[in-house]
C-alpha cells in the first residue's frame, strides 16, 4: 500500500521527540489503536509493548473512558479555572487525596508531567519562603533518575544521561547524588542535609527509574529518605508520573513502600493514555503554608487548560475502572508472566541484569547495540518496543492478553538471544 499523503506533510512539517529528523528510521503511518494493538495504514497489527509511554494502563479505546469523554465534550469541552470551577475536576481532586496515600489536602492540574513537577517544585520553594521566611532554592534528586525536559526539571535528571547535556550552563545547578541504598550512600545524602540550608526537597522516583533504564530499588530506601528529611527538614516529593496507578504492583509506590511524601506528581496514566493532564498533590501541612489572608503567599502558577474537563472526565472513568475492574490482579499476573519468560536470561552471557516489578520487565545487557535495528526487528515480529540505552523493557496494558504478553516476551527473548550470541 501506498503512503497515504498525509504521512509526506509530516516527514515535511512535524519535528518529532527525541529524534535526529535527518536521520531517522521512516515513522510507521498508524490508522488506528484498539486493545493492545497498533492498526498501520499499510494493514499490518502491532502488539503495544510500551502502552504509548506507559499511558494506556487500560488498553486503547476502552470504551468507558471515551463515554465519558463523549458525554463531557457534549456539555463542556472546557472552562478555565480562573475564578471558575466545574465538577470533573473537583470530582477528580477529591478523589485523588483519598486514593493517594498520607494526608494529601490539595491538588493543581497539568497539562503535562514535566509541568506538574516544576509546580511541585515551586511550591517547595515558596513553602519555605512562606512558613518561614527562609530562602531554599536547591532540590536533591538521584543518579539514574528523570522527571522531565522543561527548563527546571532538567535540573534534577541524572546529568550523566546525557540527554541534556547540551544544557549544561543554562540550568541551575542542583544537588544529584547516588540513591541512598546503603549505608554510604544514606551518609553522604545525610551529610548534604545536615551540612547546607539551601535545600527546600528531595525528589524521587519511587522504586522505579523509568526513562533512565528501568532501574529498581527496594522499599527500605524510601522509608530512608523519609526518615532523612524528616530529621533534617526537607521536603519529600514523589515524582510518580510514571509509576502511579498500578504500575509498580500497588495503585501508588507510595502505597507499596508505606511511606507518604510531603508532595507527589502524576500523569501518564492519569486519564488512561486519553487525553494530557497531570497533577500536583500536597499534603495539608504544606497548604497550609500559601491559605491565608496574605495575597502575596498565593501559589502563582495558572496553565491555561489547567483542569481540563474532558481530561478530567477521562481520568474518572479511569479511576472507576480501578475501582470495578481487577486491575492489581491484571498487574500481579503480568509480573508472574514476565518473571517466567525471562527468569532464563539472568544466567546469560552478555545479560548485565533482569529487573521485573509490578507492570514493568526489563532486561540490561552488558553491551550497546543498534536501537533502530532492534525496534526494526520487533516490528518485523510483529510487536512495538522501544529500547532505553542498553535496556530492553516492557511496560505493557494492563489488560493484555496472555498470549499477546506471551508474543512480546518471546519477542524480547529471541533479540536478547540474537544480540548476546
Amino acid at each position: 500500500m501506498a503512503d497515504p499523503g498525509w504521512l509526506q506533510d509530516g516527514l515535511d512539517h512535524l519535528w518529532l521527540p527525541y529524534t535526529q529528523m535527518k536521520t531517522m528510521a521512516r515513522p510507521l503511518a498508524v490508522a488506528s489503536t484498539q486493545g493492545a494493538r497498533i492498526r498501520l495504514v499499510d494493514g499490518r497489527e502491532l502488539i503495544d509493548g510500551v502502552a504509548s509511554w506507559w499511558t494506556a494502563v487500560h488498553g486503547y479505546n476502552h470504551p468507558r473512558i471515551l463515554a465519558a469523554v463523549s458525554d463531557q465534550l457534549s456539555r463542556m469541552p472546557h472552562i478555565m479555572l480562573g475564578g471558575l470551577v466545574h465538577e470533573p475536576a473537583s470530582q477528580l481532586a477529591a478523589r485523588l487525596t483519598r486514593l493517594a496515600p498520607g494526608d494529601f489536602a490539595r491538588v493543581f492540574f497539568t497539562e503535562s508531567g514535566s509541568v506538574a513537577v516544576e509546580v511541585a517544585m515551586k511550591v517547595a520553594v515558596q513553602y519555605w519562603r512562606n512558613a518561614f521566611g527562609q530562602t531554599r532554592t536547591k532540590f536533591v534528586s538521584f543518579r539514574g533518575g528523570y522527571h522531565g525536559d522543561t527548563f527546571a526539571t532538567m535540573a534534577v535528571c541524572d546529568p550523566e544521561e546525557g540527554m541534556h547535556a547540551l544544557f549544561k550552563g543554562a540550568l541551575a545547578e542542583q544537588i544529584i547524588l547516588p540513591l541512598p541504598r546503603e549505608e554510604a550512600s544514606a551518609a553522604g545524602l545525610e551529610r548534604a542535609l545536615g551540612e547546607r540550608r539551601d535545600i527546600a526537597g528531595v525528589i524521587v522516583e519511587p522504586l522505579l527509574q523509568g526513562a533512565g533504564g528501568m532501574l529498581v530499588h527496594d522499599e527500605a530506601t524510601l522509608r530512608r529518605l523519609r526518615a532523612l528529611c524528616d530529621a533534617h527538614g526537607a521536603l519529600l516529593i514523589f515524582d510518580e508520573i510514571f509509576t502511579g496507578f498500578g504500575r509498580t504492583g500497588a495503585m501508588f509506590a507510595a502505597t507499596r513502600a508505606g511511606v507518604s511524601p510531603d508532595i507527589m506528581t502524576l500523569g501518564k496514566a492519569l486519564t488512561g493514555g486519553v487525553c494530557p493532564l497531570a497533577a500536583t498533590l500536597v499534603s495539608a501541612r504544606i497548604y497550609e503554608a500559601f491559605h491565608g489572608d496574605d495575597p502575596e503567599k498565593a501559589l502563582m502558577h495558572g496553565p491555561t487548560f489547567t483542569g481540563h474537563a474532558l481530561a478530567c472526565a477521562a481520568a474518572n472513568a479511569s479511576l472507576d475502572l480501578f475501582e470495578e475492574e481487577p486491575r492489581l490482579d491484571q498487574i500481579a499476573a503480568i509480573e508472574r508472566r514476565m518473571r517466567a519468560a525471562f527468569e532464563a536470561l539472568r544466567r546469560r552471557r552478555g545479560v548485565k541484569d533482569v529487573r521485573i516489578l509490578g507492570a514493568v520487565g526489563a532486561v540490561e545487557l552488558e553491551q550497546g547495540f543498534d536501537r533502530e535495528q532492534t525496534r526494526a526487528a520487533f516490528i518485523d515480529e510483529g510487536v512495538f518496543i522501544r529500547p532505553l540505552g542498553r535496556t530492553i523493557y516492557l511496560s505493557p496494558a494492563y489488560t493484555i492478553g496472555e498470549e499477546e504478553l506471551d508474543a512480546l516476551t518471546g519477542a524480547v527473548v529471541r533479540r536478547v538471544e540474537a544480540l548476546t550470541a
